[in-house]
This record gives C-alpha cells, sequence and structure tokens, in this order.
C-alpha cells in the first residue's frame, strides 16, 4: 500500500506490507480427547533402584503404550501402583496433545501452501493512494483505477482474471 502518511509532517509517500493468511477454522477438541481403554495396553513391573521394604515385593511400576500411536509411557517414582499409573496417564494425555498439535500444524502447512517473503518483489497486489489512484494485481496485469471500489469490496475484476489465469479460460 502505497500513502501519504498523515503523520509525516514532509507529506511523504510511504509504503506498507501485509500477509494474510485464509484458512479454515478448525474445531480445537483437543483438550477433552477421550483415551479408550481397549487402545491402551498398561503393563505391570518390580520398580528398581533403592527403596523400601516392598521395593522387591510389590509391582508398583507401570507402563502404558497406547496402541493406535504406539506411544510407550512409564513411571515409576511414587510408591503406589495407583498414583503411578495416575501420572503415566497425565504424561500420555501430554503427549497425544502434543501429538494432535503437531498433526494440525502439518495439515495448517498443507492448506496454507507456499508462503513468500514480506518485500518488495513478492507482493501479489498493490494498492496506491497518492499521488494517483490504481489497485494493481501483479499476478495478472489486471489494473483497477477505482481504488475505493476495490476498498469497499468490489473484488470481482480481480477475482476473475486471476481464475481465467491459473484455469486457462480465456
Amino acid at each position: 500500500m502505497v500513502r501519504i502518511s498523515p503523520f509525516d509532517t514532509a507529506k511523504r509517500r510511504h509504503t506498507s506490507f501485509a500477509s494474510l493468511d485464509v484458512l479454515p477454522e478448525i474445531k480445537d477438541d483437543d483438550q477433552d480427547f477421550v483415551i479408550q481403554p481397549e487402545d491402551l495396553k498398561i503393563d505391570t513391573y518390580r520398580a528398581s533402584g533403592a527403596g523400601g521394604q516392598h521395593v522387591n515385593t510389590t509391582d508398583s511400576a507401570v507402563r502404558i503404550t497406547h496402541l493406535p500411536t504406539g506411544i510407550v509411557v512409564q513411571c515409576q517414582n511414587e510408591r503406589s501402583q495407583h498414583a503411578n499409573r495416575d501420572r503415566a496417564m497425565k504424561m500420555l494425555r501430554g503427549r497425544l496433545a502434543d501429538l494432535y498439535q503437531r498433526q494440525q500444524a502439518e495439515e495448517l502447512a498443507g492448506l496454507r501452501g507456499e508462503q513468500k517473503e514480506i518485500a518488495w518483489g513478492s507482493q501479489i497486489r498493490s494498492y496506491v493512494f497518492q499521488p494517483y489512484t490504481m489497485v494493481k494485481d501483479h499476478r495478472t496485469g489486471v489494473d483497477i483505477g477505482n481504488i475505493n471500489a476495490v476498498m469497499d469490496g468490489d473484488l470481482d475484476a480481480l477475482i476473475e482474471s486471476y481464475l481465467r489465469q491459473t484455469f486457462g479460460k480465456q
């Protein structure tokens, strides 16, 4: 966008760049996802290391494998099997949430496509407000002199020229 800045006392032209992503809304269900019991393989074993009088007699350590993803967590920090199981489930939830978040980021990157640098030479469209008014689409070469109509949402000529160029229907 090229315009005369209202904040510049010398009334010089200023150029601004902006980048915009239009993406579908993805529901954020990762906070309340349910782990099905049949998707878990839970193993118990004896904790290793120095301990009290029950360390070699009870199976207090827990290893949980999430079968669909192959994520394995284990805990042997607590004295009871129940406490270790609770802590291991919290660890599993955290890892699954992280996996879900990474998959969501990959999906968005696939939808977003190529991103260009925000600088001279990579702009798609220029909006010149001063000293003359013009909108120029650099991809298709379309020039529109009525910048106020474009700013008010009259984008039909720009969209049509892009679709004609992209799909070859001249």
